[in-house]
């Protein structure tokens, strides 16, 4: 009774009778039903980080289309990131705070071609949030519909959204998709028409390796699965996915952050523009960047070997002080040990700073380490652009 109960209250993805036909191993994550394995996590994760290409169902984030004359002002007032700087084909990460510069959610901020069909071109943008905070969003940009030309559009369920992670993601993308997308560069965008539909393409990694994130209507998600699979992706559970979003310092909200972190303790630099003006929450911001820096950060730990961590498990110094708290763990295949990610006081941010964990298996030390823990083919791609 349990089973049917969830059925019917969980969210799906428009891939879900895809995943179900594949063997896929299905869990709850934040009210959506998501393919957790397909089997082999190792293997799944193998095909991202070592040589293949992995595709991922990321349906279950939240998006949402923003349009107007108006736009860019009303998000300019929420967002932290300068909405001013974003050109037609780009995106950029930024994030909600509240009135005391704490985060509300991390996106992304997508600007797509103007909308040309009036007098004066209007701007059209997409933005993109974790499933955690879509309802977070969509509350606190709803509210300016009225104010002005400002139009939201919640295109969730009309959309999937998936992704291709992996050494030979442009590779793939380009031989499927076309070479217009294979030359998007990191932090790039394009509208894309393939097999009379039409896509909106980015380059963007979760994994630290290189990728790209593709939406697709509902109804043609299917057949562009279809398409990347026999082209080679192999299908990607969140387990594996989440192992891989370890290893490149990628947070979670709900996990690694919350509504009770600053925004600049989660890691979210390249999220925050310090010279666009005001917005909610940025007096906050601004004065814990010009004292010197935040009391703690979001960083990576890494242990000798494999280890067994408890959950909520807190970090001490050398010297038996508590420092800090692991919020998110895993083992490496990669790296052969496990690591994880979590705040510690500024005081011991310090690459290889030594510390120690007590858990179940008594005092296990560590050492910090700058994130991603693992730096594969997206960071080699960014400095190249």
């Amino acid at each position: 009774m349990t089973e049917a109960v969830e059925q019917i209250t969980l969210s799906k993805s428009p891939l879900d009778e895809v995943h179900r036909h594949l063997g896929a191993v299905l869990s709850e994550l934040c009210g959506w039903s998501v393919p957790w394995s397909y089997g082999d996590e190792l293997f799944e994760y193998a095909a991202v980080r070592e040589a293949g290409v992995g595709l991922i169902d990321l349906s279950s984030r939240g998006r949402f289309q923003v349009s107007g004359s108006e736009a860019v002002q009303f998000l300019n007032g929420l967002i932290t990131n300068d909405m001013k700087t974003l050109t037609e084909n780009r995106w950029m990460p930024a994030a909600f705070p509240n009135v005391q510069g704490r985060l509300i959610a991390s996106v992304r901020v997508i600007r797509k071609l103007d909308d040309a069909t009036g007098k004066k071109p209007v701007p059209v943008f997409l933005i993109d949030t974790e499933p955690t905070t879509r309802e977070a969003v969509l509350k606190t940009i709803e509210r300016f519909t009225l104010a002005g030309d400002f139009h939201v559009v919640d295109v969730t369920n009309q959309t999937a959204l998936l992704s291709l992670q992996g050494k030979r993601a442009a590779d793939m993308i380009g031989s499927v998709i076309g070479e217009s997308a294979h030359g998007i560069p990191a932090y790039g965008a394009a509208q894309i028409e393939w097999q009379q539909q039409s896509l909106t393409v980015l380059r963007a990694t979760h994994t630290a390796e290189d990728g790209f994130d593709i939406l697709v209507s509902a109804d043609q998600a299917t057949s562009l699965w279809d398409v990347l699979v026999n082209a080679g992706a192999r299908p990607i559970g969140h387990e594996a996915w989440d192992r891989l979003r370890i290893e490149a310092g990628v947070p979670r909200y709900g996990i690694d952050m919350d509504e009770t972190n600053v925004v600049t303790e989660t890691g979210l630099d390249e999220a925050v523009s310090y010279t666009k003006g005001c917005y909610i929450g940025q007096e906050i911001i601004a004065r814990i960047k010009y004292r010197g820096h935040v009391a703690k950060k979001l960083v990576g730990l890494v242990f000798d070997r494999a280890r067994k961590i408890d959950k909520d498990v807190k970090i001490r110094s050398v010297d038996d002080k508590e420092i800090g708290r692991i919020t998110s763990h895993t083992l490496s295949p990669h790296l052969g040990s496990t690591i994880a990610l979590g705040y510690v006081k500024y005081d011991y941010l310090a690459p290889d700073t030594e510390v120690r964990v007590t858990s179940s298996q008594g005092d296990l030390p560590a050492r910090v380490a700058e994130l991603p823990l693992v730096r594969g083919t997206a960071s080699i791609r960014h400095q190249e652009q």
